[in-house]
């Protein structure tokens, strides 16, 4: 499929994804500790020029749903509210649930299922596919569960991934989560498998942008990019072609009194000078 589309990461697993005039936000969360602040947040200035903003929530987690979300001018800017039906009562939007499909514009909604709280979401905008799985991933806590919890959490995982991966998919957003040790990518690497999207970014990787880095350099195949944005507004820009995706990459550096030492690994473009592991195996 051809088509242009700007994908910013901000936090965790919060993006926007901007293809023609729609902007799309997806989960996003300022920190636990306000990782996102000032200039980093997202602002009116975002929202400029756009036809319709489409403001996703997959789940109320605090790491997904950040009530500033609500403090956001729906009078001034065309915003729309797409939050899992799990999500408070008191929490404005359209709610959906596994199975739901809506269209807003010429934007295309489909809702599909997770395996722990909340929802997924598959949007087609101008011909391009755009999925962000919310907490849908295969969990199997294999240091704290039983083999038949691990089970379960396998079946569930292939049973939710099912009607997803026969879909056509330009961009996906996935988690890495390093917390399930050695083997926090096995619901990445099926999904990339399975799904096979033309660009795959991850998320949700608890702050260590060591672990996106990783699965970036390993995750790639023949029908699969992975690119790991970690950065605060780091964006991509992407073209596709029927045969070839082109992507631009734009990073905005905090300013030099605020960078941390992981900032300065990332400016030597080697992430891995102390190590290699993606995971702490303690």
């Amino acid at each position: 499929m051809n088509g242009k589309a700007t994908v910013t990461y901000f936090h965790h697993s919060g993006f926007t994804v901007a293809i023609g005039e729609t902007l799309m936000v997806f989960d996003y969360w300022r920190g636990e500790n306000r990782e996102l602040a000032g200039s980093a947040e997202l602002c009116d200035q975002d929202f400029e020029g756009y036809k319709r903003i489409l403001v996703f929530v997959s789940h109320d987690h605090e790491d997904h749903l950040d009530d500033v979300i609500y403090t956001w001018d729906t009078r001034r800017f065309p915003i729309s509210y797409i939050i899992a039906n799990d999500v408070a009562a008191d929490r404005k939007g359209r709610r959906v649930q596994p199975g739901d499909q809506l269209e807003i514009g010429d934007v295309v909604i489909r809702v599909f299922s997770s395996t722990d709280k909340g929802v997924s979401y598959y949007i087609t905008a101008e011909g391009l596919h755009v999925f962000h799985a919310g907490d849908l991933n295969l969990w199997h806590w294999r240091e704290e569960s039983s083999l038949r919890e691990i089970a379960q959490a396998e079946r569930d995982f292939y049973e939710a991934m099912r009607p997803i991966e026969r879909l056509p998919m330009d961009i996906a957003m996935f988690p890495v989560d390093p917390r399930m040790g050695g083997l926090y990518d096995a619901g990445a690497n099926y999904f990339v498998m399975a799904a096979k999207p033309r660009l795959f970014i991850p998320m949700h990787w608890q702050g260590r942008a060591e672990v996106a880095a990783a699965f970036a350099r390993k995750g790639k195949t023949r029908y699969t990019e992975v690119l790991a944005l970690t950065k605060p507004r780091e964006r991509a820009e992407l073209e596709f072609t029927e045969t070839e995706l082109h992507i631009h990459v734009f990073t905005v550096m905090p300013p030099a009194n605020q960078r941390s030492a992981d900032d300065a690994v990332f400016d030597a473009n080697d992430p891995f000078a102390d190590t290699d592991l993606p995971v702490k195996l303690e």
